[in-house]
């Protein structure tokens, strides 16, 4: 009689993961499948040919002596931001980039998804690029709704603990969709 209350327990508890498994699935399907690709967009931004993530171009020198003070080549930058690109866009900087074995300097910016490649020697734009990898990754990790709402971080913070919860439910339920039948025929020998 205990064996078989041990194995309706066991019938119980895999039906309430089966469901767990599936409601899960259903109401995050949308998630999953954005994460999943943008993923496997990322894994593949130094293999799309400059597409998703552009190539890194050379400037004059790698000799730091040659090359103009950082500050000279910020200016430069935001010149050929306004001139070359469009003047309506912000010149506030996210991070500079030193490629000192390319002898190139990455201006990226924080308000849009452009990048501009400078001669570290020179200060000549080499290379006005979309940052696509960067608003993938956005998407990726959710802060995509952080930039467009203009907050700091909240949604891509509930996101993600979202998606990490949601990543162990379903690692834990699927474990034991696997070894429940497992088990119980182990337990009828």
């Amino acid at each position: 009689m205990t064996e078989q209350k041990s194995r309706q327990g066991q019938a119980k508890v895999l039906r309430i993961f089966r469901k767990v498994h599936r409601l899960t699935g259903a109401f995050l399907f949308i998630f999953f499948f954005v994460v999943s690709v943008t993923g496997l967009l990322l894994g593949w931004k130094k293999n799309s040919g400059g597409y998703i993530m552009a190539k890194s171009y050379a400037g004059t020198s790698t000799d730091l002596k040659d090359w103009l003070p950082v500050d000279t080549l910020h200016i430069l930058a935001c010149n050929y931001l306004r001139d070359s690109v469009s003047p309506s866009l912000s010149v506030t900087l996210d991070r500079i980039d030193i490629r000192k074995d390319k002898g190139m300097v990455k201006f990226l910016f924080s308000d849009h998804f452009t990048g501009l490649q400078l001669d570290g020697a020179t200060g000549k734009l080499l290379y006005v690029e979309a940052r696509r990898s960067d608003y993938i990754e956005k998407v990726h990790d959710g802060s995509v709704i952080d930039y467009y709402l203009g907050t700091s971080g909240t949604f891509k913070l509930i996101y993600t603990t979202l998606m990490g919860v949601a990543l162990l439910v379903f690692t834990i339920t699927g474990f034991w969709l696997w070894y429940g039948p497992i088990r119980m025929k182990r337990s009828r020998a």
